[in-house]
């Protein structure tokens, strides 16, 4: 079995995984938070101005004094969040924590339909909103309660089972009808220990926050994170200047590469002076990271000549938060890779016919690996398997690939969406939108396979021209892409098909939506 080792550098052998401090048992979610507390040094800073977390902390004690109402425990209650990114959000988190409860969180830019269906489909009653946000909160599925009219309390709370939910995250819905992953507090707890020890996070570090919420990269990876390291946290809300502006105040940045891609727009358009400018603030982050989706190797060959270093990528999903990364040394970075396992985490690949292989879909197990979907039994079913040996793991859906047993990992794509089968051959639509990407006049490209009789998928290349290639001697033509692709791909690799689109749909953390797009071209004339 093709399982990480003893020699990859990011994992020992479970035994000394266990022994590991960062990752012993006994511990519960906040005893991290607490500790920092009682530091003092942590701020968090929102358009309100700098909060300290002794105050944070003081709120979320009241708020979880309010949720209780004389009770013990909250015994996994759900209890939704629909907040602006802030201090308040916070305290609305931990509050729910420390209450013993399980947070549903709510985007504020998701439209009505979708914060219903996330109300009921996770039997919502109560709801903390922000201020701002309070009339959009009406509903009869849930009573909201506005976090800054609850009061601070200074109190201590019991410590909550380890298996006991705490979160609760929507996945994507790229494939399907988003499912509601449920995550414990040892689950969250293991996650930010391994991130804190992996990206080196300390109570020195400022965190510039600018991701949504309601997902697992916004909120765990990079949010919980920060705050159980100690570190500091500027949230706002992502506007290309602005988060510029921001980097010069902060040591590190998480982003996706959509917003690396709208940075560079940004930055195309201003003078040489405010570019190096810019560029310092950059070069001033000790750790870049870009996560949730594929980023492409010329966006952050670009960030590397700006920032003296290429974005961290690593493999994360809803349901096993970060599972793989590159290291932390920016030497060790290996462009258009996502690194290795993290200390606890154990790694399969696996063939068509589950057999071990070095290219494959990836299978997971540990102890950040969610336990299951919200009242899905089937699907959970689904998600996981048992093999020869008993061993139970999670597949991810993703297909990789690895150079040798002890090599980092590469990921080829969603194995239902991004690897397509093509007259006899196995494509990877990553690998041919990377290519792709390449030509001066491509600002945006997504590779989908559609249902044809000939070549079983027919690979179609959906194009955004970038600006000044649209129209006029400089336009690209399907012609030319055509011409370009057959001068880098095999003759098998090359899309048979070439559209230019404005725009590609998109969900909030800028994902490509592939479902969406190929119902837009099958409902073409």
């Amino acid at each position: 079995m093709l399982v990480a080792g003893a020699l990859d550098p990011f994992r020992r052998n479970r035994a000394e995984n266990w022994a590991n401090p960062s990752c012993t048992m006994s511990e519960d979610l906040l005893d991290a938070w607490n500790l920092h507390v009682g530091a003092g040094r942590a701020r968090i800073t929102d358009g309100r101005g700098a909060h300290a977390i002794v105050d944070v902390d003081a709120h979320a004690n009241g708020i979880a004094d309010a949720l209780l109402s004389g009770s013990q425990s909250l015994s996994g209650e759900r209890v939704a969040i629909l907040a602006t990114p802030g201090a308040a959000f916070v305290a609305a988190l931990l509050g729910i924590w420390k209450a013993h409860g399980t947070a549903v969180v709510l985007l504020p830019e998701h439209p009505h339909d979708e914060h219903a269906y996330a109300l009921v489909d996770a039997g919502v009653t109560r709801m903390l909103v922000t201020a701002d946000l309070k009339a959009m909160s009406a509903t009869e599925l849930a009573t909201p309660t506005v976090i800054e009219e609850i009061a601070t309390k200074r109190r201590a709370f019991a410590d909550a089972a380890q298996g006991a939910p705490a979160l609760m995250l929507y996945t994507s819905g790229t494939t399907s009808k988003p499912k509601g992953a449920v995550l414990t507090r040892e689950n969250i707890r293991v996650q930010a220990a391994l991130l804190r020890d992996a990206w080196g996070v300390t109570p020195d570090d400022t965190l510039l926050h600018a991701l949504p919420l309601h997902h697992m990269h916004g909120l765990a990876i990079a949010l919980v994170n920060a705050l159980f390291a100690g570190a500091s946290v500027h949230m706002l809300r992502f506007t290309v200047r602005e988060l510029l502006s921001a980097m010069k105040d902060a040591t590190i940045f998480m982003g996706v590469p959509t917003m690396y891609a709208k940075l560079f727009v940004a930055m195309d358009g201003v003078d040489g002076g405010d570019l190096r400018a810019l560029g310092a603030h950059a070069r001033g982050l000790r750790l870049a990271t870009s996560g949730s989706a594929a980023l492409p190797v010329t966006l952050g060959e670009r960030f590397r000549e700006l920032s003296g270093q290429f974005p961290l990528e690593r493999f994360g999903m809803t349901e096993i938060g970060v599972g793989l990364t590159n290291p932390l040394a920016h030497a060790g970075r290996r462009p258009g890779y996502v690194g290795h396992p993290l200390k606890t985490v154990e790694t399969a690949i696996k063939d068509d016919h589950g057999n071990d292989a070095l290219e494959g879909e990836l299978w997971v197990r540990g102890p950040s690996v969610f336990p299951r979907y919200h009242e899905r039994a089937e699907a959970t079913a689904a998600a996981f398997v048992t093999d020869a040996n008993g061993v139970t793991w999670f597949r991810t859906g993703d297909t990789v690939s690895r150079d040798g047993q002890e090599g980092p990992f590469k990921i080829l794509g969603r194995t239902s969406q991004d690897i397509l089968k093509s007259g006899g051959y196995k494509l990877s639509a990553l690998e041919i939108e990377e290519v792709l990407r390449e030509h001066p006049g491509v600002l945006e490209v997504a590779v989908v396979g559609m249902s044809d009789e000939i070549w079983g998928d027919r690979v179609v290349a959906c194009i955004v021209a970038r600006h000044g290639h649209g129209s006029g001697a400089t336009e690209i033509t399907p012609e030319a892409l055509r011409a370009f692709a057959k001068e880098k791909l095999a003759f098998y690799k090359v899309p048979k098909e070439f559209v230019l689109l404005p725009e590609l749909p998109k969900n909030t953390m800028g994902k490509v939506q592939k479902p969406a797009l190929k119902a837009a071209l099958s409902s073409r004339p």
